[in-house]
């Protein structure tokens, strides 16, 4: 298989050739990371759980053969921030996902981390943009040349492959420092992972506490973009068809409102008025 090859192989595929290996010692030690990372995030921000996620702290279908943990938490700085896992530790696939949206009293990119078994590893990240980068240049080199020595690093891994989503607003979402990589199910990739989310999220958290506040008559519309970006890096995701396989279309679609909080941006816009 040549690298293109590779770096175009769907998830379904990756199943279908490995669909029953046992990942639960891989997604114990995937989980801890991100968990860290949300605990460390519960201290800086005060925030307090969303409703839409009560009883979800682990789930389950009837059968067993799929199952999940779903977290989330609003706050005065954080509107949205989701802690999740969904798969079958058992079978292969496992999602593992930890975001942390902003408010718009300050334009710090959006953070995002992501885990998976299929059943190799798989690592997602993202710092979402809150402007347009190719106009606003002074945005782009305020926050994303400061990551590019760390993104040019992992992209050169030759352990690692990239791998490319098959959705085309999912390709759209990516900025200039997003990950998207397949790996061996090894503990060495596990500690090179745990090594650049840590630079990553610390790097981050430095932006929020140095951030310079957004003018109250932008902040308005700055919080509709947000809401739209959430709601599609979660809705136009193609890999919510493994979740219709096992659950059908309409309880995956009332997990997808919990995990990019539904509930919450209805309720801002209505009191907004």
């Amino acid at each position: 298989m040549t690298e293109s090859t590779r770096q175009t192989k769907t998830i379904h595929e990756y199943l279908a050739e490995n669909p029953d290996v046992n990942v639960s010692e891989t997604h114990a030690k995937l989980w801890a990371i991100l968990t860290d990372l949300r605990e460390r995030v519960q201290k800086r921000f005060p925030m307090e759980p969303q409703p839409a996620s009560e009883g979800l702290d682990y789930w389950q279908t009837e059968s067993g053969d799929y199952e999940g943990s779903m977290f989330t938490w609003t706050g005065p700085q954080t509107p949205h921030v989701a802690n999740s896992w969904i798969g079958n530790r058992k079978a292969s696939i496992l999602d593992m996902n930890f975001q942390c949206w902003l408010g718009p009293q300050i334009d710090v990119p959006h953070l995002v981390f992501v885990f998976g078994t299929i059943p190799q590893m798989f690592y997602y990240s993202e710092l979402v943009p809150r402007r347009d980068l190719m106009v606003d240049l002074d945005y782009l080199h305020k926050y994303y040349d400061e990551d590019n020595a760390d993104y040019l690093e992992l992209r050169g891994n030759t352990d690692l492959t990239w791998s490319v989503s098959h959705g085309t607003y999912m390709r759209a979402f990516l900025s200039p420092s997003a990950h998207s990589y397949t790996m061996d199910r090894t503990d060495e990739h596990i500690e090179l992972l745990r090594d650049h989310v840590n630079r990553r999220f610390n790097r981050w958290m430095s932006w929020v506490d140095n951030a310079t506040p957004v003018p109250a008559e932008e902040q308005r519309a700055l919080e509709d973009r947000d809401h739209l970006i959430r709601t599609y890096g979660y809705t136009q995701d193609p890999m919510n068809a493994i979740s219709k396989r096992f659950l059908g279309e309409e309880r995956t679609e009332q997990l997808l409102a919990v995990r990019y909080g539904k509930a919450q941006i209805d309720a801002t816009r209505a009191a907004r008025g």
